[in-house]
């Protein structure tokens, strides 16, 4: 079974900053983030996995991601994840 997931990293040099998105490979994903080949991330390096979600539709995990790209969406991610 193929899974698509929606992740959230924490920049370990600046703590409070934060970044969602999609992928179908997790940890080739992060490699990138943390190599710099990401350019909305590459100044805040390196990053952690704060949360990571599963998803077995990648429709769903689009839309998951995009609800937390939202301003209600960032807040539930604040308080729940």
């Amino acid at each position: 079974m193929k899974f698509s997931y929606v992740y959230i990293l924490q920049s370990e040099a600046r703590r409070e900053t934060f970044y969602t998105g999609r992928t179908d490979d997790l940890q080739a994903r992060l490699q990138k983030h943390n190599a710099g080949e990401v350019t909305h991330t590459a100044k805040f390096r390196p990053w952690k996995i704060k949360t990571a979600i599963a998803f077995t539709d990648k429709e769903q995990a689009v839309k998951f991601e995009c609800y937390l790209k939202t301003s209600s969406g960032r807040a539930f991610a604040k308080k729940r994840l």
